[in-house]
């Protein structure tokens, strides 16, 4: 079932109407008559006769329609003459008076065409005398039903309102299958005696199995009190109403209409497409809309020539309209209304109507949380860091310290003492030189090796603090050159492998490879207890791989503590500084592995030595 919401372009239709006025249409006319003709161009005369004027919106409509379309193509010119009859009770005395004198006020103009919207003014063409016997006639407005009779005539052509009270019916027992009674609501004046006998005829099928009651003859005051009081499991059809029982006239759609359904204590339902958004709940209703297009796109083909016999007298289609506030005013569940109803003046929910809105600002919410929730994190991992970084400078001052300490002692207590044992060893052999040559030759002979060992020990030392060969040579034979002597020291077999090293390697990172590897073998030395390790060195896609390993005794990396492990932090500081990763995998019993990996062009160069 299709429900599409027209609600804007009808309300707007509606509330056109509900503005305008009969002044406001004498001044449209007027305009458009006293408008020049435009060169070349010969003016034609159009007599437009409502029956009901400014009291009924529909015809009101069918108007605006034609003067739409006619305005729309410059090709045309036109004039317009505007004749209301207010004709809902009039009598068959007066409509012969009313043709006389229409007949006698248009005797002098050629009329080119002349429009009849309702049944009274088409009763015109039926009377004892021709009305205007060869100017074309379009029609509207009407329900075959409403004339007695009507002879064709090949100067009119036209199209009937296709009125069919069953259907809306039908489509209210749908939204509420536990109706019992029906009662419908129709005037005393003519027009809303005739409207209603069709009605009347259309369900005498219902009544067999419904309890029918006409609200026909009441005045408007006891008319509202019996409505009020309505048995249950009621509906109430509205057909029509402009006199009550009193002779009182109304307005029907605007007047009567929403006193109906404000004082009904039963849903109201309604036919014609101009009741929607007065207090019906809807039905299959007769389009006037509809009868607007088709009556212009008459008067536009006659006006340009083509004869009213060629075309064909057509009934305006109806449609299944329903008012989406009275379906929830009285609780309908609008998925039992017929296939292809139209729901109108659907109110969009508070969703609806800001979605736009609040996903926007929902997304700017989730947003700022998202960007809060990322500070918050960089702000504590900041904080992490910066007591990392005080620690590990911390740690940094007391190793360097302690490795003074170290250099200190080791200069001190060894090569201070060698050397004075040195040069009082050279003191002696130079005493006894002249009594005892070949002593004095014997004691600067091991005077001699001992110089050898000290020179060693220096150079040894050196190369712990800086290996000459690492900026020498390159990379790889500085590492190979380091391990191979870490293995004569230590009796430790090192495994060193390298592919594609270049000669030629950045300064900083092949010092920090040097440096990893020495503090991972002294790791080695220290804690592994293993007897063997192996130091891999390659390039891969542009950076370089390290891997250290052993298969010691192991540890868990989780459980270092931020006051230990100076030289694991160390190896990972110096990889981060130059953009590089730094991984240490490990387990108690397990062994250790060191894998580091660095770009051969680091975008830092301010790596400490």
């Amino acid at each position: 079932m299709e429900r599409v919401d027209l609600s804007q372009r009808f309300a707007s239709t509606i509330c056109l109407f509900k503005r305008s006025t009969g002044w406001l249409v004498v001044a449209v006319l007027a305009l458009v008559y006293f408008a020049p003709a435009s060169q070349g161009q010969v003016r034609k005369n159009v007599l437009m006769i409502n029956e009901l004027g400014h009291s009924h919106p529909g015809p009101m409509l069918v108007t605006d329609l034609i003067l739409s379309a006619l305005h729309s193509d410059l090709r045309d010119d036109v004039a317009f003459y505007w004749e209301n009859l207010d004709a809902v009770d009039l009598s068959d005395e007066s409509r012969n008076e009313q043709r006389d004198f229409l007949v006698q006020k248009y005797r002098h103009h050629k009329l080119d065409l002349i429009v009849l919207m309702g049944p009274d003014p088409l009763r015109l063409l039926a009377g004892p005398s021709m009305f205007f016997p060869d100017v074309p006639v379009v029609f509207c407005c009407s329900v075959p039903g409403q004339l007695d009779q009507l002879s064709s005539d090949s100067r009119s052509t036209g199209s009937w309102l296709q009125l069919e009270p069953a259907k809306t019916l039908d489509a209210a027992l749908r939204l509420l299958p536990e109706t019992r009674r029906v009662f419908v609501v129709g005037g005393q004046s003519r027009y809303d005696r005739g409207l209603t006998a069709l009605v009347k005829a259309a369900l005498i099928s219902y009544e067999t199995r419904l309890d029918v009651t006409y609200l026909t003859d009441l005045p408007m005051n006891e008319l509202q009190e019996k409505l009020r009081h309505l048995p249950s499991r009621s509906i109430v059809l509205y057909v029509s109403f402009f006199k009550d029982a009193q002779g009182r006239e109304f307005l029907n759609a605007t007047d009567v209409l929403p006193r109906v359904s404000a004082a009904s204590n039963a849903p109201v339902f309604g036919m014609s497409d101009t009741y929607l958004g007065r207090g019906i709940v809807g039905g299959f209703v007769v389009s006037f809309e509809e009868q607007g297009k088709i009556a212009a796109r008459d008067v536009l083909e006659i006006i340009r020539g083509k004869p009213p016999q060629n075309i064909p007298i057509v009934h305006g289609p109806s449609v299944y309209l329903f008012d989406w506030r009275e379906l929830q005013r009285w609780n309908l569940d609008e998925s039992k209304l017929p296939a292809g109803s139209t729901i109108l003046f659907r109110q969009s929910t508070l969703w609806e109507q800001h979605k736009r809105a609040l996903l926007t600002g929902l997304l700017i919410i989730v947003a700022l949380g998202l960007l809060t929730i990322y500070l918050l994190f960089k702000q504590k991992q900041l904080r992490i860091s910066r007591k990392a970084e005080e620690q590990l400078s911390g740690m940094l001052i007391n190793a360097q310290e302690t490795e003074r300490r170290r250099l200190a002692g080791e200069i001190h207590d060894d090569f201070s003492q060698r050397l004075a044992v040195l040069a009082l060893g050279l003191g002696t052999a130079a005493e006894i030189v002249s009594e005892s040559p070949q002593e004095a030759n014997r004691q600067l002979q091991e005077l001699s090796t001992e110089v050898s060992k000290i020179s060693g020990d220096l150079h040894t030392l050196s190369h712990s603090l800086y290996s000459s060969t690492l900026e020498s040579l390159g990379l790889a034979p500085g590492v190979s050159a380091f391990c191979k002597e870490f293995s004569a020291q230590q009796g430790i077999k090192i495994d060193f492998t390298h592919d594609h090293i270049p000669r030629s390697v950045n300064p900083d990172v092949a010092l920090c490879v040097f440096r990893i590897v020495q503090e991972g073998l002294r790791n080695v030395k220290k804690h592994s207890g293993a007897s063997s390790a192996q130091v891999r060195l390659q390039v891969v896609d542009s950076r370089i791989h390290l891997l250290v390993s052993d298969q010691g005794a192991g540890f868990n990396p989780k459980e270092l503590k931020m006051g230990e492990g100076l030289g694991v932090r160390s190896m990972e500081g110096r990889a981060r500084l130059l953009g590089g990763r730094f991984e240490i995998r490990s387990k108690a019993g397990m062994g250790t592995i060191i894998d580091v990996w660095l770009p051969l062009q680091p975008k830092s160069s301010a790596l400490i030595a």
